[in-house]
């Protein structure tokens, strides 16, 4: 087909084509006047074009439509199905058209736009419970890789979760909740309830007010078109040479990645769910199995900074005595001695002497008076500074001794905690089967489950 033979023909044939698009998007219906369509030899298009309003119409398509894939049967099909869909008449295809229009599909190369484009018309019911099934079926042949990183598809269908879950046994110690014996179980629950509640909003959504799927004409079964700006149309505009570029492609597992993602529209979320149910419904049984781990029978806790271990019957005698001893030594500051005090007191004592010695030698008066004075004073400053000191000391040893109170009704508390801990894990592993048994009701292998 060579289109520079005739370009005034094909430009104008493309204006058509372009205003025809827009007609359907808009209204859905077929156009109340006549189109015709100049033909180019070996081209698809202005047959295809032909084959779209009779169809619509309700109108005999047969030769054009035989015309039409005689010279390009992918891109006629991939036309039909599209328009159609944007028309809101999705029901009119015939069902071989979205085999040959949707092509294979692998894991291991881009999927087409196409392809994307009839994947999400599928998902949104243009084409009813059979297009639908249809895609999920292509969908399903692909196989996920085995090597497939859990982790990605975890992250999409439930990202944000929280570095460290702390139980509710755990609130008061939460240096307990960091111990990874003590943290996966708990972590392994919280994050299979989040799946669950994760796959319960997929499973269960209903589309908003502002869908993005076309919404039913009155007095009509068949929707009115509402995909001004979606991908379907934009195909669509590439196919009649409106558009060049269709922009890089995605693979199958990003497309899959993106819609499981919170936000994403909820019926290519419940197809996407539906594909990677099988890695999903195995994640859940580890996470499962994960809640069942047994606490260990001795855990060692930094407890005001001391490395404590904790027994069921109660914190470890060494260590406590241990920390104690630590406590004891860094809870006393180093202070200096008692030798001003004394000093203190011996330069009093030389004072007194030289008070009598001055008495007894007939010194004045005032001088002995200014003696005995400062004699006095250095013997109070001397009782001032061993008061002092030993208040002092007593604080140091009441803090001490607190210190150590608080460190052993910690390790108490810490190993009755670790008591309730084991109770509540037996209810969190309860929960969790039951969280795994609604999982997989959720996600039940199946098109029409999906």
């Amino acid at each position: 087909m060579d289109l520079t033979a005739g370009p005034g023909a094909a430009t104008e044939l493309h204006r058509s084509a372009e205003a025809l698009l827009a007609h359907i998007a808009g209204g859905g219906v077929a156009p109340t006047a006549p189109m015709e369509f100049n033909d180019i030899e070996g081209y698809w298009l202005p047959p295809a074009l032909e084959a779209l309003v009779a169809l619509m119409a309700g109108e005999d398509a047969l030769g054009a439509l035989a015309k039409a894939a005689q010279r390009d049967e992918q891109r006629t099909a991939l036309f039909l199905c599209l328009s159609l869909a944007v028309a809101g008449q999705g029901d009119r295809i015939h069902a071989s058209w979205l085999g040959t229009a949707f092509g294979e599909l692998s894991a291991d190369r881009p999927v087409g736009h196409g392809q994307r484009a009839l994947w999400l018309a599928a998902a949104r019911g243009a084409y009813g419970p059979a297009g639908k099934i249809f895609v999920l079926r292509k969908l399903d042949a692909v196989a996920v890789p085995a090597d497939t990183d859990i982790d990605r598809w975890l992250g999409s269908l439930v990202p944000g979760e929280p570095a460290v879950v702390v139980p509710r046994s755990l609130v008061d110690f939460p240096e307990l909740a960091e111990i990874p014996e003590l943290a996966r179980p708990a972590q392994a629950a919280a994050r299979l309830a989040r799946l669950r509640k994760r796959c319960e909003e997929i499973t269960s959504s209903r589309r908003p007010d502002a869908s993005t799927s076309p919404p039913l004409r009155n007095g009509d079964r068949r929707p009115v078109s509402a995909w001004s700006q979606d991908e379907p149309l934009a195909v669509l505009r590439t196919l009649i040479g409106a558009t060049r570029d269709d922009g890089p492609m995605g693979s199958l597992t990003g497309y899959l990645l993106e819609d499981l993602s919170p936000g994403a529209d909820p019926d290519l979320a419940a197809s996407a769910l539906h594909v990677v149910a099988p890695i999903v419904r195995t994640v859940a049984e580890e996470l499962c199995e994960a809640t069942h781990l047994d606490p260990p029978a001795t855990v060692t806790v930094p407890i005001l900074g001391h490395p404590i271990a904790l027994h069921p019957e109660g914190p470890d005698a060494e260590s406590l005595a241990a920390a104690e001893r630590q406590i004891t030594s860094d809870g006393v500051p180093r202070r200096p001695g008692p030798w001003r005090a004394y000093a203190a007191f011996a330069t009093a004592a030389a004072g007194l002497a030289g008070v009598i010695t001055a008495a007894v030698l007939g010194a004045p008066l005032v001088a002995v008076v200014l003696l005995a004075v400062a004699t006095a004073g250095l013997t109070g400053l001397g009782g001032f500074w061993l008061w002092r000191r030993r208040i002092q000391e007593q604080a140091d040893a009441e803090f001490v001794s607190s210190q150590v109170s608080v460190l052993r009704e910690m390790a108490e508390g810490a190993v009755w905690a670790l008591h309730e801990y084991t109770r509540e894990a037996q209810e969190r592993s309860k929960q969790a089967a039951e969280d795994l048994s609604d999982l997989t009701r959720l996600i039940r292998r199946g098109p029409r489950a999906a």
